[in-house]
């Protein structure tokens, strides 16, 4: 291998992308070598413990070509535990995390290339605009801009990973120990000099999503539980405010009976409606704050982001091509 060139690594996790998984492998290695042809390079995938043929193509490919390289979880630890820790296998000068499924365009490559080569440690790929349904583009949206406004922390909208990211930076993540790690706020967080580049997020190419209802209110939680205090502040102003509330409610309600009592018929209806009301606030932020303790008995537990079933050419001396 020539000592004198940079090494690019890319990264793609995946699960269940039997049918993008060796298209997006070709597509990558044709831009590394046709416009990225004076670097070294390693594709990573790192496989969530796909159901598929997933794993199968994996073998195919690696067998192929010793710059590619796979890391076969033992099991599905997640859409953020995975791809974290597959960042911190990489051994590049800088990393480019991309997603298998094309929604991440690959002749964006070059351009998280060149405004690396100006400097900047972190490149952030931000979809300005999306072919995904218009609905979810505006309830991601809604939600960007709330958790921004929430957040102590820097947040960038729009920003779902997709970027190149410095040895330096990796060298950070490696020695985070964070076991549930956000790297959407972590990149805001920790003050890289950052470069944000546009594009136009395209539709899968095949498959279906693995997004659901559930995966998007977890990663919106543990953005919402990570880097905001306005849940618990909410929840301690409300209740505040309930009381204080509650209180000059229920002391008119007692002086106006004593001065009507022997007209006032209200029964029980404002007391049941009450009674419901409060507890179902209450219910609300016992519900919220159980979030932020869940959060917390996740790290305090502090189990390993990834437990490895097999790698595939990471013992292999590369030569260059």
């Amino acid at each position: 291998m020539d000592e004198a060139k940079k090494k690019i690594s890319v990264l793609i996790p995946c699960y269940n992308e039997e049918e993008n998984v060796k298209p997006i492998c070709a597509a990558v290695e044709a831009v590394l070598k046709k416009d990225l042809s004076k670097y070294d390079y390693e594709i990573v995938f790192i496989d969530n413990n796909s159901t598929d043929r997933t794993r199968e193509y994996l073998y195919e490919i690696c067998s192929e070509n010793k710059k590619v390289k796979a890391i076969l979880n033992a099991k599905n630890f997640g859409q953020f535990n995975s791809p974290y820790y597959g960042m911190c296998q990489t051994t590049g000068d800088c990393t480019i995390s991309m997603c298998a499924d094309f929604q991440d365009p690959v002749d964006m490559l070059p351009k998280l290339v060149a405004e690396w080569e100006k400097g900047f440690k972190i490149v952030s790929a931000i979809k300005t605009t999306s072919k995904e349904n218009p609905i979810m583009r505006l309830l991601r949206t809604i939600y960007y801009k709330m958790i921004k406004k929430m957040s102590e922390v820097e947040q960038i909208e729009h920003f779902t990973g997709f970027g190149l990211y410095d040895k330096s930076f990796i060298e950070v993540l490696k020695n985070l120990d964070d076991p549930i790690p956000f790297l959407r706020g972590i990149v805001a967080e920790l003050g890289f000099d950052r470069k944000e580049i546009p594009y136009e997020q395209q539709k899968r190419a095949a498959g279906v999503t693995h997004n659901n209802f559930y995966t998007l209110y977890d990663a919106a939680m543990l953005s919402f539980t990570s880097y905001t205090k306005v849940g618990l502040r909410l929840a301690t102003f409300f209740g505040f405010f309930i009381s204080g509330a509650s209180l000059v409610v229920a002391l008119v309600y007692f002086i106006y009976k004593l001065l009507h009592w022997n007209t006032f018929k209200a029964g029980m209806a404002p007391l049941i409606i009450g009674m419901f009301f409060f507890n179902a606030v209450t219910l609300f932020f016992i519900g919220l704050l159980g979030e932020y303790v869940l959060s917390m008995n996740k790290r305090l537990m502090h189990r390993p982001l990834v437990i490895e079933e097999k790698r595939l050419n990471f013992d292999q001396e590369e030569s260059s091509e």
